[in-house]
């Protein structure tokens, strides 16, 4: 949704008739309000929303003029994610375009389509079925079916078969309540209960016992109690007069939860901090020299330069202060030259903060001419450092994403392991970025993917690393713009997952934004 304020007024006798914005790619267009500077528009635009991608809106306004033109008021440029994360989903932005003229403001709100995300668990039991099989008692199941908005039904859950039995208690099952009922609560659902069973009747060898109806909001005041079912078979019910039923169904146990998304988490308040650790070894190559991973043209960035501004470009919509720790590892610092693997690359120990990814990179260039590129390559120190933060704050308002750049080869793998496994019990995520031709082994086995990292027989307990290969996307047509975009968008890709998954773990519930 959005509503401009203070609009430019453009029309000589009347107010402004604002209407239509756009999306850059002319996504949509608003309806026309009449006479006012402060429209409050009603359409809504749907995007597919993408946190790993930057995705950029612009914002036309216009009055549109009873002579059939318009005339321009304003824009605004912004990425989808800076709504989102923003406080409450609420992002107010000076419109600008109009030459030496305060053109007023827009204020973007952003809602998660919710898609009914609860999840239902229940159980069923059943109580004097039909006996169905000649030499024994049946061997029943039950099978749910939704029905649809043309009549016709779908099936959407079916139990596991219990043998040999007219009394049996199936077990619990978990299922989505769009499967169950497409967020339609009172719209009715039919049971059909056996084994050997079809649809309404005999088929392939399932010998139909009876059904009953009901509805999502039905089944749900099982909270409170019992529900019995009668099971009826409409043929018997045809056939015989003293008919009653074919047995009963009562439903045990019903429970609802959410399942929350990460925009609920970030809506709700949850900070993502970023912390970035750029590799300083002597590997690399001397910065002066324009073989080195670090050397930086006057007409293009470093290896290391890029990485940080694609994946940090993206995250920074999410931290609201915008500072970013920033540190350099495998270097001898001024003024003493002792060997470092966490200094601060804005040499401020007190605070290694830097103003934006821009403050960043700055604080990167100048260190690069002070400092001496030594070595090893000790990942662990500046991990500990990052869980250290993180573990200060667990209750799910924090979340910290630590990149880690670098050309090679680790040289303390297991004290890496370690405090990698560590602070997969931490609200925290590890991005490596490998620049460089070498071959980067050990760094696929620290991102978990394949088999999950173990460090002296303790597992990490979630999957916390994802690791990439900078050479993977140097864009052949030199189109660094995109490579860099799908970069990012394979290293941002699981950590909304990752901060799902620690969330979920802690039983931690986003906070509900306060209503307006």
């Amino acid at each position: 949704g959005s509503s401009p304020r203070n609009l430019l007024d453009l029309d000589t006798f009347s107010k402004s008739d604002p209407g239509g914005w756009r999306s850059r790619a002319g996504f949509g267009r608003t309806e026309v309000i009449d006479n006012t500077l402060n429209p409050d528009f009603v359409r809504k635009f749907v995007l597919d929303y993408y946190f790993e991608e930057k995705q950029n809106l612009r914002f036309d306004v216009y009055n549109v003029d009873s002579k059939s033109c318009s005339d321009f008021l304003g824009q605004a440029f912004v990425a989808l994610g800076e709504v989102i994360g923003s406080q409450r989903g609420r992002l107010e932005r000076p419109l600008t375009g109009v030459p030496g003229k305060r053109c007023g403001t827009i204020l973007l709100l952003a809602e998660e389509l919710s898609n009914c995300r609860d999840i239902v668990t229940m159980q069923l039991c059943a109580n004097k079925l039909d006996k169905k099989d000649f030499f024994g008692k049946s061997d029943p199941f039950l099978v749910f079916y939704r029905s649809n908005e043309d009549g016709t039904f779908t099936i959407c859950h079916k139990t596991e078969v219990v043998k040999n039995t007219l009394n049996p208690v199936w077990q619990p099952f978990t299922i989505p309540v769009r499967a169950l009922c497409n967020g339609d609560y009172d719209r009715y659902r039919n049971g059909d209960g056996d084994r050997d069973r079809g649809s309404h009747g005999a088929r392939a060898g399932h010998d139909f016992i009876g059904e009953f109806a009901t509805s999502y909001r039905e089944l749900s005041r099982a909270q409170s109690q019992f529900t019995v079912y009668e099971v009826l078979n409409p043929r018997k019910k045809c056939k015989k007069k003293k008919y009653v039923n074919s047995g009963t169904v009562t439903l045990l146990s019903f429970s609802v939860e959410s399942e929350f998304t990460f925009v609920d988490y970030i809506r709700g308040g949850t900070q993502l901090n970023f912390t970035v650790a750029i590799d300083f070894t002597a590997s690399n190559g001397l910065p002066s020299q324009p073989t080195s991973l670090h050397y930086a043209s006057p007409y293009q960035l470093s290896a290391y330069a890029l990485a940080l501004k694609a994946v940090g470009e993206i995250i920074q919509d999410y931290d609201s202060d915008k500072l970013f720790p920033a540190y350099g590892f495998g270097a001898k610092v001024p003024p003493d030259g002792k060997i470092s693997h966490q200094f601060p690359l804005n040499n401020n120990v007190e605070n290694p903060s830097c103003a934006g990814i821009e403050g960043v990179l700055e604080s990167y260039l100048q260190s690069l001419r002070t400092v001496q590129l030594y070595g090893p390559t000790n990942f662990a120190p500046v991990i500990n450092q990052v869980a250290g933060t993180a573990a200060q704050v667990t209750d799910g308002s924090q979340y910290h994403v630590l990149l880690i750049i670098t050309d090679g080869v680790i040289s303390d793998m297991l004290q890496t392991k370690e405090a990698i496994v560590t602070a997969s019990s931490l609200p925290m995520s590890i991005i490596i970025v490998g620049v460089g031709p070498a071959e980067f082994e050990a760094m696929e086995e620290l991102d978990g993917d394949e088999v999950r990292l173990s460090s002296r027989g303790r597992y990490a307990e979630r999957d916390i690393v994802q690791f990439v290969p900078f050479r993977d996307y140097v864009d052949d047509s030199g189109n660094q713009v995109l490579s860099m975009a799908r970069l990012a968008k394979d290293v941002l890709a699981e950590i909304p997952e990752q901060l799902l998954s620690y969330m979920k773990t802690r039983d931690i519930k986003p906070h509900q934004a306060d209503p307006e």
